[in-house]
């Protein structure tokens, strides 16, 4: 599931294999921009913002994309065959002579003019792993709504940039504090620390290619993806529930023991 440490890494790969060398084929699979050509135009570099990706290209171009839940951008060879997915879930393509960026199941893919990124990024809270970050704006961010349940908050783009449904939930079990709580009922030490430790979490797994929250090989996970196993801490199952506003429900683990406070019930 992409978050703010995985669409770094997409950034970097996409940044290596492209920045600084002229596109030889560009193939944009959506309606509104099928008939954009940007071959001959050189790729300037590739960013991460959050959770998005900014493409900027010689002449004042930005192609951004958005993985959500289940695209992705590949990097190939040439001559390698194209595994990310069947040819029918290609969105966009990006070769030069040397390697041939594809862009799998990309929801959210559109072509702008550079000088209005902030249009679609301009929202975004601090980046958890950009040049940007600011705990204390991002702490009175998620506060400023205080009956707002803690695991919306964080899952909010426009309070902080980087955190998705596994931040989310490791988060509220490293502070012992159930997804549902009020984020306004959060203790100010453990408020200090939730923004300091999502941080570090993002930072300590920026590079690697299998996330984990524990530090112990194996175990990678304390609570996402675990539901009915045992809790790493006290043994009891994991349970698991939808949260969300309505619009957007995302499975939310948690532990009942670990982490008391109001919880769905049934």
């Amino acid at each position: 599931m992409p978050e703010g440490d995985t669409v770094l890494q997409a950034a970097k790969r996409l940044d290596t294999a492209l920045a600084g060398r002229v596109l030889v084929r560009s193939d944009l699979r959506v309606p509104r921009f099928a008939t954009a050509d940007l071959t001959g135009r050189t790729v300037l570099d590739v960013t991460a913002r959050g959770k998005h990706l900014l493409t900027r290209i010689e002449g004042g171009l930005t192609l951004h994309s958005h993985l959500r839940m289940d695209g992705s951008w590949r990097v190939f060879e040439p001559g390698q065959r194209w595994n990310g997915g069947p040819a029918h879930q290609i969105r966009a393509i990006l070769a030069n002579a040397d390697r041939a960026a594809v862009g799998y199941r990309l929801p959210v893919l559109e072509l702008l003019r550079t000088a209005e990124e902030e249009r679609v990024v301009g929202h975004l809270g601090p980046d958890l792993l950009g040049p940007d970050w600011d705990p204390d704006v991002a702490l009175a961010n998620l506060l400023k709504d205080p009956d707002r349940p803690l695991g919306e908050a964080l899952l909010d783009q426009r309070n902080l940039a980087g955190i998705g449904n596994v931040y989310k939930s490791e988060l509220c079990f490293l502070l012992g504090v159930t997804p549902w709580l009020p984020a306004g009922q959060l203790p100010a030490d453990r408020a200090a620390r939730l923004v300091r430790l999502a941080r570090e979490l993002l930072e300590y797994n920026r590079e690697r290619p299998v996330r984990t929250t524990t530090g112990r090989r194996g175990e990678d996970l304390y609570v996402y993806g675990r539901r009915r196993r045992p809790c790493r801490r006290c043994g009891t199952p994991i349970r698991v529930a939808e949260q969300g506003d309505g619009s957007r429900e995302r499975p939310t683990y948690w532990c009942p023991v670990c982490q008391p406070g109001p919880a769905p019930t049934g």
